[in-house]
């Protein structure tokens, strides 16, 4: 039986389908996700909400996945359009998530602005969106549940069911819904609004998982299972590590119970410092044990040695992924990230000879302050990488590399919020650069985003509720066109570094870490100097611990 904290999972396999439950007395509710199956059946947090309100007495959910196109979005489950349901909750994690949304409603014959629709249905917005940057979207949806989905969504949903089986107004509703923690009703609810999360401290008490495995997701037939959430090494750039504090870890126990209820042919291990859980080598031989194949997502450089590598090299895997993110020693101490050429090189080295065929490195480009010779220290340093791993040489090294380059988009809620964003002539003369860098070496391949969608998410990250029209302008004519459009406002959030007391629009809401936290920062940033990681014991640095809970 599972350890208390650990719930029943009900997980259904390619094939199977939810029997709905008999809708008397049930509010119907739209789930929607704003992109393909494949995604969403890879998105834990969508997942999460899904096997929670299907357990309500209250609720029938009903799954959407919404397109890019034109035809009227339909329920997964009956085939309903999306205008005949009361209540829609959207799973928000992206900024281009946005347009989505829009062509989706509009699409539904629903007026997309909140201000045009008096009546039902009611449109909620959650996910990491909710407690990142609300404001762009804030027009459009009718409130937001700015949370983690365990710390309260459910009573959420449930109160609003009840309300509208009763016949109550949408406006009553809204008035209702608008004091209850973690409820952000623009208009309505008194701000900032705190975050909530779950009870539990630094532990991980309710890890999420797959509720739907199949070969049409993203990760084929794989359970996802999340070990950790939040990162305790506080790298300045990462909003995870900022707004998940403090990071929690799951116990082993609940882990293995997920998986001995499920019993699935593939695990995926998700999480932002896999490697600083100490339960992991033991995990994964349970996992072969139980004849259970796994995969990991990136691990730190600092955590790989031989234990883990025989580990994976055991059970069959041969890709590696490694984050690396600044160009130079300069950068990543100012992005705190705290890792040493040599400990990327050994972990490089240690998998050569391990037997990994495929290594993946992330990189960042756009760093605020960075210089021609960063890129000239990375042009040595990949060459150092190449030769520790014998990449490409067919001489029992890594067969191939991949150098993942995305461009720095700096988010709300992190030291990067003051800082302007690189321009995007200065982001493709990067990736010219690179790919100079990149040709004469041998077995080696840059990937990348374009600099424009970086542009565009780094101005849906800070901007206001001035930019709900670009939304829909985008939605009817394309990104390119709206941010044409909009090229203004681009240069005043993206093209400035912000004062030290400027107002932001994000902050109708509270993740809990304090401004003056970040601010310092932002200064450490500039300086070049490094912080800690977040302690396993509250220190009151940036006051999130004090402040966790509902």
């Amino acid at each position: 039986m599972p350890k208390e904290g650990a719930a029943n999972r009900t997980v259904y396999f390619r094939g199977q389908e939810p029997v709905l439950p008999d809708p008397g007395g049930r509010l119907p509710v739209a789930l929607a996700y704003p992109g393909a199956v494949r995604a969403a059946l890879s998105a834990l947090g969508w997942q999460a909400v899904y096997r929670l309100a299907e357990q309500s007495p209250w609720l029938v959910m009903e799954r959407f996945f919404l397109s890019a196109g034109k035809s009227v979005p339909r329920s997964q489950d009956t085939s309903s359009p999306l205008d005949a349901f009361p209540l829609a909750a959207f799973s928000l994690a992206f900024e281009l998530d946005g347009a989505v949304l829009a062509l989706a409603l509009e699409a539904s014959g629903i007026p997309p602005l909140a201000s045009q629709r008096s009546g039902y249905p009611l449109l909620l917005g959650g996910g990491p969106l909710a407690f990142l940057n609300p404001a762009p979207l804030s027009p459009i949806l009718d409130a937001w549940f700015v949370g983690e989905a365990e710390a309260g969504l459910i009573p959420v949903l449930e109160r609003a069911a009840a309300m509208v089986l009763a016949g109550a107004p949408k406006a009553d509703v809204l008035r209702e819904l608008s004091g209850m923690p973690g409820m952000y009703v623009p208009g309505l609810s008194r701000t900032p609004v705190r975050r909530v999360v779950p009870p539990g401290g630094r532990v991980l008490a309710d890890p999420a998982c797959s509720s739907f495995v199949s070969n049409e997701a993203e990760f084929k037939d794989t359970l996802l299972l999340e070990v950790n959430r939040g990162c305790p090494h506080a790298c300045r750039f990462c909003a995870a590590g900022y707004v998940y504090r403090p990071p929690r870890q799951a116990r082993v126990e609940d882990l293995r119970d997920i998986v001995a209820q499920v019993r699935p042919k593939k695990v995926g291990l998700v999480g932002t410092a896999l490697t600083d859980w100490p339960e992991l080598p033991g995990f994964l031989r349970w996992l072969g044990a139980e004849k259970i194949k796994y995969t990991l997502s990136s691990v730190r450089a600092d955590g790989v040695n031989e234990e883990l590598l025989d580990i994976l090299r055991n059970a069959g895997l041969r890709t590696l992924t490694l984050a690396l993110e600044g160009p130079s020693e300069r950068i990543r101490r100012m992005a705190n990230k705290n890792l040493e050429p040599d400990v990327f090189l050994r972990a490089v080295e240690l998998a050569a000879k391990r037997g990994v065929n495929h290594l993946k490195v992330y990189l960042i480009m756009g760093w605020p302050l960075e210089s021609d010779e960063d890129y000239a220290e990375l042009e040595r340093f990949l060459a150092e990488v190449c030769r520790a791993g014998k990449v490409g040489s067919g001489k029992k090294g890594i067969g191939h590399m991949t150098l993942g380059v995305n461009p720095l988009v700096p988010k709300p809620w992190t030291p990067m919020q003051w800082a302007p964003m690189a321009s995007e002539e200065v982001l493709e003369a990067r990736q010219v650069w690179m790919a100079s860098m990149v040709k004469p070496l041998r077995g080696v391949r840059l990937e990348g985003e374009k600099p424009f969608w970086a542009r565009v998410q780094g101005l849906l990250a800070r901007g206001g509720e001035e930019l709900a029209p670009m939304t829909l302008l985008a939605a009817r004519e394309g990104w390119r066109a709206a941010m044409k459009e909009y090229a203004a406002n681009a240069a005043d959030v993206l093209d400035r570094e912000r004062g030290q007391d400027e107002p932001f629009p994000w902050e109708c809401v509270d993740v809990g870490v304090s401004r003056q936290a970040l601010w310092d920062e932002w200064l450490r940033y500039k300086e070049g100097r490094r912080s800690p990681k977040c302690p396993d014991e509250p220190c009151g640095r940036c006051e999130a611990c004090s402040w966790q809970g509902p």
